[in-house]
């Protein structure tokens, strides 16, 4: 007989799973259930739907239950739920949500999409509370900003909650984000999150962090600080839980990381069922434990490659890297791997650097300045983490280190790749080349180094700061009490350096490394400040919550 497959979930990993499998099997008798009203939906697009830089709205729907029909002769029901599984009988219960009838379907196989769910604000709030995850919620936050000047307040400034204020100001709406922790964009360590906060303010959005939420009131919401906003409505981005009840009520095994537990080909405690997507836990690269990463690109992957096991092939999930990017008012962030937060945290040893190097050779005009953070193990030098910021060459720097990563290739092996150049693209020393080069530098003793965040008890230790920039650089804007002896000059005024340990500086790294080498050659002791003036400023902005001209 035909092998029968239930799919639970109809978007990104449940309908990889069902197209790959009709791919693969094509006896066999594929039903998909799906509880919303769309399937196969473009949902990483649904901001710019609501700002208006997707126009039609038809364009996200990237597959309808007919022409999934037509193509795969797949039985995709929408405005269907699963409302419980029997392992034992392999039965589904499913309700038309439509109807309200109840039917059970049998399966060989189930595959479980069941996503993530959004946490609840409050349980009574006094006015709309939408989401932004399914295209109903995107119609809804679309019709509720029709004039210029509404005013809502978006919680929540993770991925999400940074496209939907780009696109809320896109629609002229009046935008208060609020944020529980003390930066936006928690993945990222905080002078890297700085220039973000920056340009959400500059584009006059009232960024409030550390602050949560109180109370919502009929026209109004009340934060943890005691103000008051008025509002239209509340846009909800805080983040969402896996969707884990129906595993969980079927007797499938809950990992620790509260998504459902499955082996390394995503198969769960039960032989014959199968779970991918948001609601699911996955093998985490650095840390080799289980964690939750909620990414497109995995529960595509791993829907994928649930169909080939089912098929009968030799298939398992590669660790997740969690490899993210975003982009708001044209600047944009990526990470890839372990946060300096989260090592420090887990005790993992690491060292790190901060590099400030051209998007294209600078010659080139509208070369912009990327700030990129390379994290890596002390002893093994294996790449644990990075994070870029800037506006141009983003996406392609994080991806060649996340290639990087799942290669095995160390942190000072950057140095190493070779990669395209022509003077629009990059420069004859990349970008990741040169973070590599610092990478060697610092672990192999070539130019001690110190972090911006370790400034001030080496200088409460007795360390001297000198400031290797040009007078005009210092007079712009100082590290108070730095001492500038610029570097063309230094040579010629080492005997004005105070005795005992030097910390040298420069505005992004290179000419402290410059005036490093030197005065190590002279018999000093000294260590380049990481980053530069640029990154310590970051720094600064980021433990004061809001600073300006946090680029200069």
């Amino acid at each position: 007989m035909s092998p029968k497959i239930v799919v639970i979930g109809g978007v990104a990993g449940g309908m990889s799973a069902a197209t790959r499998l009709r791919r693969l099997m094509e006896d066999a008798q594929i039903v998909v259930i799906e509880r919303g009203g769309e399937v196969s939906y473009a949902n990483c697009g649904l901001p710019y739907y609501v700002g208006g830089t997707i126009a039609d709205r038809s364009s996200l729907l990237l597959q309808t239950p007919e022409s999934l029909h037509r193509r795969f002769r797949l039985d995709v029901r929408v405005c269907h739920e699963a409302t419980r599984i029997d392992t034992a009988a392999r039965t589904v219960e499913v309700t038309d949500l439509s109807t309200g009838a109840s039917t059970t379907e049998s399966y060989d196989h189930l595959v479980l999409a069941p996503g993530a769910r959004p946490r609840p604000l409050l349980e009574e709030p006094g006015m709309p509370v939408m989401t932004l995850r399914t295209v109903p919620d995107a119609d809804a936050i679309y019709a509720a900003v029709q004039t210029p000047g509404t005013p809502v307040i978006l919680v929540g400034a993770g991925y999400t909650g940074l496209e939907a204020v780009e696109n809320l100001v896109a629609r002229e709406a009046q935008v208060t984000l609020v944020q529980r922790s003390a930066q936006v964009l928690s993945p990222l360590d905080p002078e890297m999150a700085t220039p973000l906060a920056e340009e959400i303010r500059a584009h006059g959005v009232d960024l409030r962090l550390g602050t949560q939420i109180d109370r919502i009131e009929r026209d109004a919401v009340v934060l943890s600080d005691g103000s008051r906003i008025p509002a239209a409505f509340v846009v909800d981005a805080a983040g969402v839980v896996p969707e884990t009840a129906l595993a969980a009520d079927a007797g499938l095994r809950i990992g620790e990381s509260g998504g459902i537990w499955v082996d390394s080909a995503n198969r769960t405690s039960d032989p014959h069922v199968f779970a991918v997507g948001d609601g699911v836990e996955k093998h985490d690269l650095v840390g080799g434990d289980a964690a939750l990463v909620t990414m497109a690109g995995l529960a595509n992957r791993h829907g994928r490659m649930v169909a080939d096991v089912i098929a009968g092939r030799d298939a398992t999930a590669r660790p997740a890297l969690g490899t993210g990017v975003v982009g708001v008012f044209g600047l944009v962030a990526a990470k890839v791997g372990w946060s300096e937060k989260a090592l420090r945290a887990a005790g993992r040893p690491h060292y790190q650097v901060h590099v400030h190097p051209s998007s294209h050779a600078g010659y080139y005009p509208g070369a912009e300045v990327l700030s990129i953070k390379l994290l890596a193990d002390r002893e093994t030098d294996r790449i644990l983490g990075a994070q870029i910021v800037g506006r141009d060459g983003v996406d392609k720097r994080i991806d060649v280190i996340a290639t990087a990563m799942h290669a095995g290739l160390t942190a000072s092996e950057l140095a190493h790749l070779e990669l395209a150049y022509a003077p629009q693209f990059g420069s004859a020393k990349d970008a990741v080349n040169i973070a590599g080069y610092a990478a060697e530098n610092t672990r192999n003793g070539t130019t001690p180094t110190l972090q911006w965040h370790e400034l001030e008890q080496a200088r409460a230790s007795g360390a001297a700061l000198i400031d290797v920039r040009s007078r005009d650089e210092h007079s712009a804007g100082s590290i108070p009490g730095s001492i500038n002896v610029p570097l063309d000059d230094l040579r010629e005024r080492l005997t004005e350096l105070p005795p005992g340990e030097l910390v040298v500086h420069c505005q992004v790294g290179l000419r402290g490394h410059i005036a490093t080498r030197l005065l190590m050659q002279h018999g000093f002791s000294v260590r380049n400040l990481d980053g530069g003036y640029r990154t310590w400023r970051a720094g600064q902005c980021a433990l004061q919550r809001s600073c300006q001209n946090v680029r200069e």
